[in-house]
């Protein structure tokens, strides 16, 4: 298994990770609800082709901001997260 290298995000990338999180968590769950709403009207097609790739990719973005969060808080005791870290 390959060496990661762990490296701290900049304050200002986490805030905008934690404020995106948000966004990619209701695109994921307005686009099951548009799912469940074409399966109940019975008409599929191409409409729910499309809500179904909305649904993929807004769940992949979310899972890839919560794993950039998650491998951020590992780094915190890392020398560059605490010279990037302001001391309060």
């Amino acid at each position: 298994m390959a060496l990661m290298k762990r490296v701290a995000l900049a304050p200002r990338a986490v805030r905008q990770l934690r404020r995106i999180r948000s966004v990619y968590l209701a695109g994921a769950v307005l686009s099951l609800l548009g799912l469940v709403l074409q399966a109940e009207r019975g008409s599929g097609g191409r409409q729910a082709v499309i809500v179904t790739v909305l649904l993929v990719a807004f769940s992949a973005l979310f899972t890839l901001t919560i794993v950039q969060l998650w491998r951020h808080a590992r780094t915190s005791h890392c020398s560059t997260a605490q010279k990037l870290t302001p001391s309060a």
